[in-house]
């Protein structure tokens, strides 16, 4: 199954246009699955039907689900949550709403996600195209997997460990309930899960991601941003949609000067992104609210081009060898030298840009090896490793 992420910046209309291909694609016979995990769902709108956490079928060959969060973390973590409950209100005499403090930013979001993995082991469809949320709460879904499965890995043993050992003499003690076997199961299953899911997300013969932008500078500037974060942690972006472009017939006289910003808005793109393939859709007289506007948005955004195909692939990362050592070469477009951070601790390196880091185990081939030196040009981040 092949899957396709659509994101960018809120309002951009990247909900109609992952509608608009989705129906296309569904239109020339693939058996498509189209679902939204943005917490502020419009999916629906888009084709003007209800859709809710199961499977609705939209028109032949297309279906729809918009992820319900809620339902997707309980059946995630519920023996979990379950302990954790009985944890906080073990002293308590009343009055704690442990419902909400169970609540984790962003962790059921995260669970939403699973619905990507059990749909691609089901089979069932040629295309996913997945609606994400905002461009900065998909960036945070798509660092879970990696974070908290490393949290999980690196924990998870030693207080299982510490727990069979301790954990009776201290719930005598403390009167606090030591967690269960079976919440132990759970994480366990909840890593292997993350595994999968980190697994597909970032296998580019699989998943691929789109950026939706507009062509005003702002807009831009965060499609950039996003373009290299996801490039830090090692996602395809195959390519860059650029929405509601001003007709030129439409913009003489009194939007002349829009016109002109667009343009040149157009023209930075066009020099930014390099050879990833970029598409553009006018702006339209009517919303894509139906599937035959969506459809006819599509052929206008595609043309002849199958929008299913990965349009486009570069090698994010790469080890080499240097002479008597090796170095590790990491794409970062956009980024900015005086902006980045590099640190070494062990087997793992820190790369920070700005307000993103990401903390990687080095491959086995420099697992031992120490950072000798550093130089960050033309976009291409090289650590040098002897």
């Amino acid at each position: 199954m092949r899957i396709l992420l659509y994101t960018g910046k809120g309002g951009v209309g990247k909900t109609s246009i992952a509608a608009a291909t989705a129906v296309r694609e569904a239109r020339k016979g693939k058996n498509v699955m189209i679902m939204s995990t943005d917490q502020a769902h419009s999916l629906g709108d888009s084709f003007g039907v209800s859709l809710g956490n199961e499977p609705t079928k939209i028109e032949d060959n297309l279906y729809g689900i918009e992820v319900d969060s809620i339902i997707e973390g309980e059946k995630a973590w519920g023996n979990m949550k379950a302990y954790l409950k009985q944890f906080l209100t073990s002293k308590a005499e009343g009055g704690i709403e442990a419902e909400e403090l169970l609540v984790f930013p962003g962790l059921e979001e995260l669970f939403s996600l699973f619905k990507v993995s059990d749909l691609y082991e089901e089979a069932a469809y040629d295309l996913l195209i997945v609606d994400c949320a905002p461009t900065g709460e998909t960036l945070s879904l798509l660092q879970f997997p990696e974070r908290f499965g490393n949290f999980i890995r690196n924990v998870l043993p030693m207080k299982r460990k510490a727990t069979k050992i301790a954990g009776p003499a201290m719930e005598k003690v403390t009167k606090i309930p030591m967690p269960k076997d079976s919440v132990f199961e759970d994480i366990e299953r909840l890593d292997e899960k993350l595994a999968k899911l980190q697994g597909i997300l970032k296998n580019p013969e699989v998943t691929t991601i789109r950026i939706v932008t507009t062509p005003e500078r702002i807009v831009i500037k965060e499609a950039k941003r996003n373009f290299t974060y996801l490039h830090l942690y090692e996602y395809v972006v195959d390519a860059i949609i650029v929405n509601k472009v001003y007709p030129r017939k439409s913009m003489d006289g009194y939007f002349e000067k829009w016109m002109q910003l667009q343009e040149e808005g157009q023209k930075e793109i066009r020099e930014s992104f390099g050879d990833v393939p970029i598409f553009s859709l006018e702006l339209q007289r009517h919303e894509l609210r139906s599937s035959a506007y969506l459809e006819e948005a599509a052929e206008k955004v595609y043309g002849e081009v199958d929008a299913s195909a990965v349009l486009f692939k570069e090698q994010v990362f790469m080890v080499e060898k240097e002479g008597d050592g090796y170095q590790m070469r990491w794409h970062l477009p956009f980024a900015r030298k005086d902006e980045m951070e590099l640190n070494q601790k062990g087997d793992e390196i820190l790369v920070e840009i700005k307000n993103e880091r990401r903390c990687i185990t080095l491959p086995e081939l420099l697992k031992g090896r120490e950072i000798t030196g550093a130089k960050f040009k033309e976009g291409w981040l090289t650590i040098a490793f002897a």
